[in-house]
C-alpha cells in the first residue's frame, strides 16, 4: 500500500508537513518510515524536511515486513465477512479470545489471522483494531498495517467508527429500556 501526494499549490513547506498534514502520519510511525527509507520524492528516496516544489510527488510505502513471531499460527477456521488491502473484517464466533494469553496462547483469533497471513505472504504484526470479551460474537477488524490502524483507531475516538451490540436475553425484562452500568473487572490470575 502506497500513500501519494502530489504538490498543486504552496500551503507546504516540506515532505514532512504534507505527511503530517494530509495524511495524519504520527511521529512513531513517520520516524520508522524515515528509518526503513520508505518515504520518497519523485522516486528518490529523502529526508522527511526536504523541501518540496510545485508538482512534486510524494511517496510513503507501506509495503515492508514486520516481525509477527509473538504469535503463533494456528490454523483456526475464519469467517471472513470483508477483505481489502487495509484490512480484515472477521466474525468472531464466542469462546475465543482475540489475543493469545496463558490459557489461549496457540488458540486465539489472532493466532489465526497469523495463520492466515503467513498463507498469503503479507508478513505483518497482527493488528486487531477493536476488541470483543472472549464469550462474545461479532465482527473484529484486523488492520493490515500501522497506518491503517492508526486511522480506524483515531475514528473510534472521534466516534466516527460506531459500534452496536445486541444482546440476547433469558427472561423477561421489567423495564424495555435501560442502561446496565456495572464495572468490567479483571478474572483473578491464579499463580502456581
Amino acid at each position: 500500500m502506497k500513500l501519494t501526494y502530489q504538490v498543486l499549490d504552496n500551503k507546504y513547506q516540506n515532505i514532512k508537513e504534507v505527511l503530517k498534514v494530509e495524511f495524519a502520519i504520527s511521529d512513531r510511525l513517520l520516524l520508522k518510515l524515515k528509518n526503513l527509507k520508505r518515504i520518497t520524492l519523485n522516486n528518490e528516496s529523502v529526508y522527511i524536511h526536504h523541501s518540496i516544489s510545485l508538482g512534486d510527488i510524494i511517496e510513503c510505502n507501506l509495503d515492508y515486513e514486520e516481525d509477527n513471531s509473538n504469535i503463533v499460527p494456528t490454523n483456526i477456521p475464519l469467517n471472513t465477512l470483508y477483505e481489502d488491502e487495509c484490512y480484515l473484517v472477521i466474525n468472531k464466533p464466542s469462546g475465543i479470545p482475540i489475543h493469545p494469553s496463558m490459557d489461549y496462547y496457540t488458540n486465539s483469533l489472532s493466532n489465526g489471522v497469523r495463520f492466515y497471513f503467513d498463507k498469503i505472504g503479507l508478513h505483518k504484526k497482527i493488528r486487531p483494531v477493536n476488541r470483543l470479551d472472549k464469550d462474545t460474537s461479532g465482527l473484529v477488524i484486523f488492520a493490515k498495517n500501522e497506518y491503517i490502524q492508526e486511522c480506524l483507531i483515531k475514528q473510534m475516538q472521534c466516534k466516527n467508527f460506531i459500534k452496536k451490540y445486541i444482546a440476547i436475553v433469558n427472561g423477561h425484562l421489567s423495564e424495555k429500556i435501560g442502561t446496565i452500568s456495572f464495572p468490567i473487572a479483571r478474572k483473578e490470575r491464579k499463580y502456581y
